[in-house]
């Protein structure tokens, strides 16, 4: 066992003196088990770092949620002489009512919003004023940096109270504590009792239409129709301002349902039930957990395709290694010959030259995961993107660098130990 072991010791000391003495050759033919290494954990990384992102905004939304949301259709009766539109679009009692009655249903949690200027003193900011229920907080998966949330209490005092999000917080009150304080919404007063942690801005690629929940504003529900009514008006600018009035019952349903796998069965019976109650397509479905899937789906995808790329990238550097050492059996024919001669063996000349193109493989496999660890913490640094670097794609990357060595080092080898010891001692 000994023996063996000082055996292979010193084929390697010969092997690393062989490379040494063409350092630049040797350097430069590791380059592309370098750039293969890196480019496998650095793509996997920023796309398990994207995949990340939208399943965690996802999740937000909650996995076992059904959203249902009141769609604005086209205008189709609006002539550019008029000045006052109103109609009529989305989410009906009815339909609440109904979808309230499937057994599958823990909880539905209606709510009606408006995009409005909120200020405080001589501040403004745009935000969207969401009128809704205490439970809006859990199946939303709100999470309070200070203060309360809604209560029953609330509604049926009709109570003028607010729960901010974190952008609101930071535009309106940058240096002071905001519960207590009043803020204004349409000439109406609110007073401050909460303030919501900051989360995740919710992009179209999860499937959403954009927008920022930072810049939301929670009031009760019934406070909400006492002040502004069912209406929601807004003005469009052109060759006359025009003004819209549209009547919306409710603008969102959130649907909890109670167990998972209920969930794309409940889905399809809300849409059966909206189909009955609505004439026209102005609702729209979104469930959390099937985009989820297709999140998962799109990531094993984007893996596969960027795996495939780096994978090309180690098998042309595995076709440059044999290339060079194809040229360095030619260079040392007569050494070749010479350790024939006295006395190696053909496995001893295939072990010398096989673990040479090992050491330049392992060797670019090292090189190669150090730049594919730096790689990614410079595109979060700079580009402020989310990137994961995982263990597996490491392992995997080496792995497959060292196998390339060894795959493309065995042709080289077997062509070197079976050289003619007479031919190779001949060899000028």
């Amino acid at each position: 066992m000994k023996g063996k072991i000082n055996y292979l010791l010193r084929i390697i000391k010969i092997g690393i003196k062989n490379l040494y003495l063409h350092k630049l050759r040797s350097f430069l033919t590791i380059l592309g088990i370098v750039f293969g290494v890196a480019s496998v954990i650095a793509m996997l990384a920023i796309g398990e770092g994207a995949s990340f992102e939208a399943r965690e905004k996802i999740k937000e939304l909650g996995s076992q949620n059904i959203i249902i949301r009141s769609v604005k259709l086209p205008e189709t009766r609006m002539t550019q002489e008029a000045t006052t539109f109103v109609g009529v679009y989305g989410l009906l009692e009815s339909d609440y009512k109904m979808i309230k009655t499937i057994p599958s249903i823990d909880i539905i949690v209606p709510t009606w919003e408006m995009k409005e200027e909120i200020r405080y003193m001589e501040k403004g900011i745009q935000g969207r004023v969401v009128c809704t229920y205490p439970e809006y907080k859990d199946v939303m998966n709100i999470g309070l940096e200070v203060g309360r949330f809604l209560t029953q209490i609330d509604m049926e005092l009709l109570q003028p109270y607010a729960v901010i999000g974190y952008s609101i917080r930071k535009s309106l009150f940058p240096s002071e504590d905001p519960i207590g304080k009043t803020i204004t919404i349409r000439n109406y007063n609110f007073k401050v009792i909460g303030v919501a942690k900051e989360r995740g801005i919710i992009t179209e690629t999860t499937g959403f239409t954009a927008e920022d929940v930072n810049f939301d504003i929670y009031i009760p529900f019934t406070t909400g129709r006492s002040y502004f009514g069912e209406f929601e008006i807004t003005s469009k600018q052109g060759p006359i301002m025009r003004w819209e009035r549209n009547w919306v019952k409710y603008h969102r349903f959130i649907v909890k349902v109670s167990e998972t796998d209920k969930i794309l069965t409940t889905s399809a019976i809300i849409e059966n039930i909206l189909k009955t109650n609505h004439k026209k397509d102005d609702y729209e479905i979104l469930v959390p957990l099937q985009l989820l899937m297709q999140a998962e789906h799109t990531k094993r995808i984007f893996n596969i395709v960027l795996g495939s790329i780096a994978a090309i990238s180690l098998v042309v550097g595995g076709i440059g290694i044999m290339n060079i050492m194809l040229a360095t059996v030619t260079e040392r024919t007569r050494e070749i010959g010479i350790r024939r001669a006295v006395g190696a063996k053909r496995k001893d000349i295939i072990s010398q030259f096989l673990l040479e193109t090992v050491i330049l493989s392992a060797t670019g496999g090292f090189i190669g995961i150090i730049l594919g660890i730096l790689i990614p913490k410079l595109v979060t640094k700079f580009a402020g993107m989310t990137t994961i670097i995982t263990w597996w794609s490491i392992l995997l990357s080496f792995t497959i660098s060292v196998g390339v060595g060894i795959t493309f080092g065995i042709y080289p080898a077997r062509k070197a130990a079976y050289l003619d010891p007479i031919q190779a001692l001949r060899y000028e």
